[in-house]
């Protein structure tokens, strides 16, 4: 007998980087100033930022841009939990937990502050990566994950030469 598949055990998942991103956030903003930076290494600081924009602060300060972004959360996360229900084999149902996590997270800063909270900034000598945060280093993983478990499926799929 078949056991159904347990597609909502991956939802836990997306609720720990939910909690993490927000706890995370809320430390940060308790801890620091717009602007402030706590350098940790060489090429590691903490940075309170806010982001009105998208990844990279693409569209930042448009109008509507904060209505734009939290419907495509909304759509992506109802499509995720779609896929999630479809099932799959772990990288894949991880991905999309951690893709779905993410997008919450960032969707929740939105939605009550109108913008993301931004605080791990990675850098070397005068070159500085855009500011990010949990819930954006959970979406990279999980793309990361699901781009993995594609080229494993294709590299299955093909036929051995003999």
């Amino acid at each position: 007998m078949n056991t159904p598949p347990r597609w909502w055990i991956w939802l836990w998942i997306s609720a720990a980087v939910v909690i993490v991103d927000q706890a995370s956030k809320s430390a940060i903003k308790t801890l620091f100033r717009s602007g402030d930076e706590q350098v940790l290494t060489s090429f590691f600081s903490l940075v309170l930022a806010y982001n009105s924009g998208a990844a990279f602060s693409f569209m930042r300060g448009t109008e509507g841009s904060r209505y734009v972004f939290s419907a495509v959360a909304v759509a992506a996360a109802l499509l995720i939990v779609w896929l999630l229900r479809r099932g799959g084999n772990g990288w894949y149902c991880a991905g999309l937990g951690l893709l779905l996590g993410g997008a919450l997270g960032n969707l929740w800063d939105r939605l009550t502050l109108g913008y993301v909270v931004d605080f791990i900034l990675v850098h070397w000598q005068r070159w500085y990566y855009p500011a990010f945060n949990v819930a954006d280093s959970a979406i990279t993983v999980g793309a990361a994950l699901l781009l993995l478990d594609a080229f494993r499926r294709r590299h299955e799929r093909e036929p051995r030469p003999d």
